[in-house]
């Protein structure tokens, strides 16, 4: 079973202390910075949801492990930067799938969706040996197929994606990136990302403060 991974490329060094530095300059209190003073400084902002200032920070992660499926509904964070891996250049005949936990725990629901995966292998593999481009071989692929993408986005947007992807009601495969994702972001910035918590056994996230 493929599980998705989560794989901080880059994040901007020191980077709630930038934050402070940007913030300050608004309000030319920078002789008030100190050694941590950038955390009550950014709860400040937060609080009062001056969100703009955190957008001098960034992180971009490469993420792995999900479906074309779950791809689709990343991209629609049109704030952010997105290289995928391509299906025109790569060969797909030998595809990774993601399978839902709800298909595979029903014996039957299984059994169709494996099938379906196999038929759909068969028919990209024919087309390729018709002379068909894999440009358009891939028009047979399903949204199953597992997927890389390399995603950077500000710590305002990040903030946006963790709070509206981890709601129950978002889609259970960007619930548990959004999940992972926080937890690096937490430890590399804890201030701006405090206010957010990950319950992993009911797989949702959490505002614990205003």
């Amino acid at each position: 079973m493929l599980t998705p991974k989560v794989e901080l490329l880059l994040i901007t060094p020191h980077a709630e202390k930038l934050i402070e530095t940007a913030g300050r300059t608004s309000y030319l209190s920078l002789p008030k910075q100190k050694e941590n003073s950038e955390k009550a400084f950014i709860r400040m902002l937060v609080k009062n949801q001056h969100l703009s200032v955190l957008e001098h920070a960034s992180a971009t992660f490469r993420i792995s492990g999900v479906s074309r499926a779950f791809t689709h509904q990343l991209v629609r964070h049109r704030l952010c930067s997105f290289i995928q891996q391509s299906q025109r250049y790569v060969d797909e005949r030998n595809f990774n799938y993601i399978e839902p936990d709800s298909v595979r725990n029903h014996s039957e629901a299984h059994a169709v969706f494996i099938d379906f995966m196999e038929r759909a292998k068969e028919a990209y593999s024919t087309l390729q040996k018709l002379k068909i481009k894999k440009e358009d071989a891939r028009y047979v692929l399903p949204n199953a197929v597992e997927s890389q993408i390399v995603m950077t986005a500000n710590f305002r947007e990040w903030r946006h994606i963790i709070d509206l992807r981890g709601k129950p009601q978002s889609q259970w495969e960007i619930r548990r990136v959004a999940i992972e994702i926080l937890k690096i972001l937490r430890n590399h910035a804890p201030t701006v990302f405090g206010d957010f918590e990950a319950d992993e056994e009911k797989e949702i996230i959490k505002k614990v403060q205003d």
